[in-house]
């Protein structure tokens, strides 16, 4: 994973300690000693996250962050205020001023780098719709800001996960003036809990007894209107190390037990302004996209679409140095679906393909139908590990259950697929889909039924 970050502090001390973190880790720095300067290059652009300092002359962090927010231009970037401040109340301060999270000094490394690392895939999920807003139509774009305006955060729907009953009340007691809270003394049950009840958070506790936390996070994110719920989870002092495995894994927030009220409050509300700014921003673009970059038989985008926004894509992974993979799919044996069943039942065969493309793919993913059975996904920020894994999943999901066909009978369909990388500086989109297409018509000649990658 890598990142621009910007670091802001009037300490030359503490931005050189915190640039050689970052930069061990191959995160691309840039500095600032006052929130002027920071500001400044933040409104150039190609920020992914900010390290603010809170104490600094002139204009503290309070400001800069709030600043920031206030900003329709930067209020997506995420802020990681860095402090000397231990109180509770400063802690609340600086979420309130739009802070997406805190840390504070000095600086655990573990704790760091975990932070970092959960922002910034949140910042590569919401730079990729933004991005598809842009592609598709530049009102899009205008709508979803404007939204941040309107979202709020009052009335929140909140799971939480808890066999302590005692312990559970009293986060409820917290929680429910401005909110509604379920709570779920049985951890089996909240994959189910959360996909039938329009929850906006989960709060998981990390002492559920026999059961694991962290798998229990990971079961409620399978189910597909569920896969961005924020999760947080509420942890001892010992549970640290797996605090950071959670947030690797894609839990979006934690908070330490003594649990301070309005601590909690404040990060609560964070999370839930982010989440329904997020529901706006994806509703947005389905809306105002015009009908000409939708393929109309499976609802996912077209050729047109596609081809513009791989041209977008692959030009800032290149400026960033960041992974990208190209993954072309094709149905195997189509032809005799449509000649032996007709071309209804291979039209029913491709809505369903269809559906099961975009379960098995990641969120941040593009699906495309590239043109009759063939299809094409992109993937942002994805290595050839990520890549692989992606795509035998769409494969096994493929070939594991049937199709329904449009008689009843059940058919067998199975897909070959090629995949792609952006490994050099001088790749075109056109060079891309060439390799990934070799790679998939090497697939066809091996045997079909199978993943195969085309190095550059």
């Amino acid at each position: 994973m890598t990142a621009r970050v910007l670091i802001v502090d009037d300490i030359p001390t503490n931005v050189r300690l915190l640039e050689a973190r970052l930069s061990a880790e191959y995160f691309d720095v840039v500095t600032a000693s006052n929130g002027k300067d920071a500001l400044a290059i933040c409104a150039e652009g190609d920020i992914d996250i900010v390290l603010l300092d809170v104490m600094m002359p002139e204009m503290d962090g309070f400001e800069v962050c709030a600043r920031l927010k206030a900003d329709r231009a930067t209020s997506h970037i995420p802020v990681l205020m860095v402090t000397a401040l231990d109180q509770p109340s400063d802690r609340v301060r600086g979420l309130e001023a739009g802070a997406d999270d805190f840390i504070t000094k000095p600086v655990d490394d573990v704790q760091l780098m975990a932070r970092v690392k959960s922002l910034v895939r949140l910042k590569a999920l919401t730079d990729e719709l933004r991005a598809r807003a842009s592609t598709g139509q530049d009102i899009a774009m205008e709508d979803a800001t404007r939204a941040l305006d309107t979202v709020d955060h009052e009335d929140g729907r909140i799971l939480l996960v808890d066999t302590d009953v005692r312990h559970a009340e009293r986060i409820r007691g917290y929680l429910s003036a401005n909110n509604r809270v379920d709570v779920l003394g049985d951890p089996s049950d909240a994959a189910l809990a959360v996909s039938g009840g329009d929850y906006e958070l989960a709060l998981v506790s990390m002492a559920l007894g026999d059961f694991d936390p962290l798998r229990v996070c990971s079961q409620m994110r399978t189910a597909e209107q569920t896969r961005t719920l924020p999760i947080i989870l509420i942890a001892e002092e010992d549970d640290r190390a797996r605090v950071v495995r959670g947030l690797d894994l894609g839990v979006n927030d934690f908070i330490m037990r003594p649990v301070e009220r309005n601590e909690l409050v404040a990060r609560i509300r964070t999370q839930i302004r982010r989440q329904r700014y997020a529901v706006e921003l994806r509703q947005s673009v389905t809306n105002t996209l015009a009908l000409a970059v939708i393929d109309e038989l499976t609802g996912l985008y077209n050729r047109r679409y596609f081809d513009r926004h791989l041209s977008i894509m692959l030009s800032k992974s290149q400026q960033q140095h960041r992974d990208m993979a190209v993954m072309l799919i094709d149905m195997d044996y189509f032809k005799m679906v449509n000649d032996t069943h007709g071309h209804d039942t291979g039209d029913a065969v491709l809505r369903q393909f269809s559906d099961r493309l975009r379960r098995n793919i990641r969120g941040v993913d593009l699906a495309c139908r590239f043109g009759g059975e063939e299809f094409v996904v992109l993937m942002p920020d994805t290595d050839f590990r990520q890549a692989q894994g992606v795509a035998e999943r769409v494969r096994n999901a493929v070939a594991e259950k049937n199709f329904e066909g449009g008689n009843g009978r059940p058919l067998g369909v199975t897909v070959s697929i090629g995949l792609a990388l952006n490994e050099r500086g001088s790749d075109t989109p056109e060079v891309l889909l060439k390799r990934a297409d070799v790679a998939l018509y090497r697939a066809k000649r091996e045997g079909r039924n199978r993943v195969v990658y085309d190095a550059a």
